[in-house]
């Protein structure tokens, strides 16, 4: 990876328009892989100090809590990966001051953007848990713990967002400390909140939020002190970069937007077959949050580096990263898969003890274990389609492939095969979406795309 300081400032460059594109995949998404495994842990911990701490009501708040957190960080996600495609593109292209402004923009914006939606959501806690279908025992202990957590939301999407930034220009090892920092400190304070300090079930919720907010004014400071990024003192954006960015990051909010209600629509497939299935796909599927990281990072990294290199117009490394990408996602994904058809039952054992549960979950594993492949590649080739910023054409093939293919797939496997049809139907949509998605790399328009 190629490491350029220019102009006697501080600022790293770190360029994928030259050096050898299979190193660099490898190097710049290990550190996304270990940042993403991190922030999965973050709901992990509280659940683990909050079970056992206070109890199995309270855990269960947090859980409902954290299908809404979710739901809102998934749209944070969605409008980042906007700011990772313009980003490394003006970094491509060298343009520092286009990198400045539109690091301008998105910080107003986005900040805005929280402010927001974190007044929204206090209010309208109670609301939405209702509207969840939340027992009505534990809604106020998840109001609690929700309105807490969109008070700190303005950290949530700064840390994130500082780490977005940074992989837009190509280091994905800084915000790894970052997340390091907020989760060490999270597994910290959860503890001293809820017992030592006597806050209970809201000390959770405090820690998080103050773990977070720790490191997104530990990642600023580091960032800023080692001119890692171009920032400056934030000023009202121009018309055309805020038009911009709500033109790419509507779109990219609405791909995660349209993943989550898919999810909750396969559910609705799964809830039909009773208590057993229902807890064995839930252990399958936090096991599966855990085996897809390293597609989703790839995803990122693919991103970052088709971005780059389409800004420099350098198309022939924009083939090969996308290529190379899906070699690595393959030969990753296959090793998973083994490991996964030789360990399911000790897996889903880590989560229920119910010998049923146990049974289908394991079974689920092993059915659709080598069929995750076929999804990494829809990581992969919708990353680099993103980075010339056809947004909203993956949004599209994002719709194609919960929505056309795999809740009705999902569907008719399980009324033709009974719960074993869960894991064929949603396996061979996942072959399919991906023959989708190569179809388009290879024949859609997204190359004319111009986003300046």
């Amino acid at each position: 990876m190629k490491i350029k300081a220019e102009d006697g400032d501080k600022l790293a460059h770190h360029d994928f328009t030259e050096g050898k594109i299979f190193k660099q995949i490898y190097v710049f998404s290990t550190p996304i892989i270990l940042t993403n495994l991190l922030q999965v842990s973050f709901q992990f911990i509280d659940s683990l100090w909050v079970g056992n701490l206070i109890g199995a009501d309270a855990l269960g708040a947090v859980a409902v809590s954290g299908t809404v957190i979710f739901t809102v960080l998934s749209f944070i996600i969605g409008i980042n990966n906007a700011a990772l495609t313009i980003l490394s593109q003006q970094k491509g292209k060298d343009d520092k001051s286009a990198l400045s402004n539109y690091l301008n923009a998105f910080v107003v914006i986005l900040s805005l953007f929280s402010i927001t939606l974190g007044l929204i959501g206090y209010f309208f806690s109670e609301t939405i848990l209702v509207m969840l279908g939340t027992p009505a025992d534990m809604v106020p202990m998840a109001t609690d713990y929700l309105q807490i957590n969109f008070i700190g939301i303005l950290f949530l999407l700064g840390y994130n967002f500082i780490s977005t930034i940074l992989r837009a220009i190509g280091d994905s090892k800084s915000p790894l400390y970052f997340v390091v920092a907020a989760v060490v400190l999270n597994a910290i304070l959860d503890p001293l909140f809820i017992a030592v300090f006597g806050w209970g079930f809201e000390g959770a919720a405090y820690a998080t939020v103050l773990a977070q907010g720790l490191a997104f004014l530990y990642g600023l400071h580091y960032s800023m002190r080692r001119k890692l990024a171009p920032f400056k003192v934030p000023s009202l954006p121009k018309r055309d970069e805020a038009a911009l960015i709500f033109k790419l990051g509507i779109p990219s909010g609405l791909q995660m937007a349209v993943i989550s209600a898919g999810v909750m629509a396969i559910m609705s497939v799964v809830n039909s077959f009773g208590s057993d299935v229902v807890a064995g796909f839930g252990a399958a599927q936090r096991i599966d949050s855990i085996i897809m990281l390293p597609a989703h990072a790839l995803g990122t990294a693919v991103n970052s580096m088709a971005g780059q290199n389409i800004g420099a117009g350098r198309w022939d490394r924009v083939n090969k990263i996308a290529l190379y990408g899906v070699i690595y996602n393959f030969a990753i994904m296959l090793a998973i898969g083994i490991l996964i058809v030789l360990f399911a039952r000790y897996g889903i054992s880590l989560f229920i003890r119910n010998p049923d549960a146990v049974d289908f979950g394991a079974e689920y594993l092993r059915l659709i274990a080598f069929f995750y492949p076929f999804l990494g590649i829809n990581f992969i080739l919708n990353g680099v389609v993103r980075g010339a910023g056809a947004m909203f054409q993956v949004l599209v093939l994002n719709i194609i492939s919960f929505w056309v293919l795999r809740y009705p797939l999902t569907f008719l496997g399980a009324r033709l095969l009974g719960d074993e049809g869960i894991a064929f139907g949603m396996g061979i949509s996942f072959l399919a979406s991906s023959m989708i998605a190569f179809a388009y790399y290879r024949y859609g328009k997204w190359r004319g795309k111009e986003i300046f």
